[in-house]
């Protein structure tokens, strides 16, 4: 029996792209619609507002369809409260518990939207009642008798607006494509990194090891000692490497100046552990004088936090790597905090983690030599990504030049 249900949007829909892919999706899910009312806002700041029928062969279907076509910020037109559940134990969800994007989010609670605060996706919306504060927690961090919103039922999603104005993070919002001309983008990358410096906004690097192989190592540390860095987040083989191409001029044993490999090169990066284990710490090697140049040196000398995570890869590790993977994504999410734009270069897995730690409206830029990595980072949910295909030792030092070139700084 054919079941269905009015729904509604609000907001730059038609910039955005949402009714077209909230058309695409009924007709994919081999439902139908109704157009009931459709007003289009006439100046560029005005929203739009659409309400439609949407209909499904029976209820089952129409619930999906409905709950697809909340991700895109639809809602019923009858508003109800969200429903909540107490916790019954630590990290024991309720069943049916409210799976949260990335996108701005409100809950309805006693008649009132109240936004919730800490957004990021994969995560439930608990409400302290005695606040009225509603938070993203992770299900690692629920506790027995928080409070946990149960269905979509009083939940808003606010996709992020796309305003009639261009700028890098608007005309390329979602893309990706190796066809682009990639010195203009970085160019307008540098100048959005200045601009949000000046009013005192901070810059994320997520950063993979072929920086170093690529011989970028150079650019990038330039890039720290400027100051158009202000928190760094890799893994163990970033800082290992760096460290090697210090100390002895190589990465993973590879003479970076003439391309080839170096008699005993393969135990280098090992080498390199075990000095910065022998003075105790990445700090203590550079404040020794074992350290004398690189990426994770200058993190150190600017005072620049850095966050390394570890995986089961690792050789040594390095003693700052953070082995504990929870631990490392509390220590993220803490930087996280507040930060204007992220860099994710040359690392997919690195840049996935941070991207689901990330609400959808800061300034992300994923910069990767296969075109498929930054699609594997959208299609995990980070669609607010600006896509860059190049090679990490292209891509820094014209950063690096463009930096100087439109601040009117030469670093030394």
């Amino acid at each position: 029996m054919e079941a269905s249900r009015e729904i509604e949007l609000e907001g730059h829909i038609i910039d955005s792209g949402i009714m077209t892919q909230v058309f695409d999706r009924i007709m994919d899910m081999e439902g139908n619609f109704e157009i009931l009312e459709f007003d289009v806002g006439k100046r560029k700041t005005d929203p739009s507002y659409a309400k439609l029928r949407v209909k499904a062969r029976d209820e089952a279907s129409l619930a999906l369809i409905i709950s697809e076509l909340h991700r895109f910020g639809a809602r019923p037109v009858k508003i109800e409260d969200c429903h909540l559940v107490a916790a019954e134990g630590n990290r024991i969800a309720p069943r049916d518990f409210y799976s949260t994007t990335n996108h701005p989010t409100f809950i309805r609670y006693d008649g009132k939207w109240i936004p919730v605060d800490e957004m990021k996706m994969d995560s439930l919306v608990v409400l302290d009642p005695a606040t009225g504060r509603a938070v993203c927690k992770t299900l690692s961090k629920l506790l027995t008798g928080d409070l946990v919103v149960v269905g979509e039922d009083g939940v808003k999603v606010v996709p992020p607006a796309r305003p009639r104005k261009q700028s890098l993070f608007e005309f390329m919002h979602g893309t990706v494509s190796p066809e682009r001309p990639s010195e203009a983008i970085i160019a307008q990358i540098a100048k959005e990194m200045i601009e949000l410096k000046r009013k005192g906004g901070r810059i994320v690097l997520v950063g993979g090891p072929a920086i170093i192989h690529t011989g970028a190592s150079t650019a990038l540390a330039k890039i720290v000692r400027m100051g158009y860095v202000d928190v760094l987040f890799a893994g163990n083989a970033l800082a290992a490497h760096d460290i090697e191409f210090n100390l002895m001029g190589t990465s993973l044993g590879m003479d970076l100046t003439t391309g080839k490999p170096v008699i005993g090169g393969h135990c280098h990066h090992l080498q390199a552990i075990s000095e910065v284990i022998r003075a105790g710490s990445i700090g203590e090697a550079v404040e020794k004088g074992v350290i004398t140049g690189g990426i994770m040196y200058e993190c150190v000398k600017k005072d620049i936090p850095y966050v390394l995570a570890g995986s089961i890869r690792d050789d040594g590790p390095l003693p700052d790597v953070i082995t504990d993977v929870i631990a490392a994504q509390d220590e993220m999410r803490l930087h996280l905090k507040g930060c204007g734009m992220v860099l994710m270069i040359a690392t997919l897995l690195h840049s996935i983690a941070v991207g689901n730690c990330l609400p959808s409206s800061v300034k992300t830029v994923c910069v990767d030599i296969n075109p498929t990595s930054v699609t594997k980072l959208m299609d995990r949910g980070t669609q607010q990504v600006i896509g860059v295909v190049s090679d990490a030792g292209t891509f820094l030092p014209l950063l690096a030049k463009q930096l100087e070139i439109q601040s009117g700084e030469v670093s030394p």
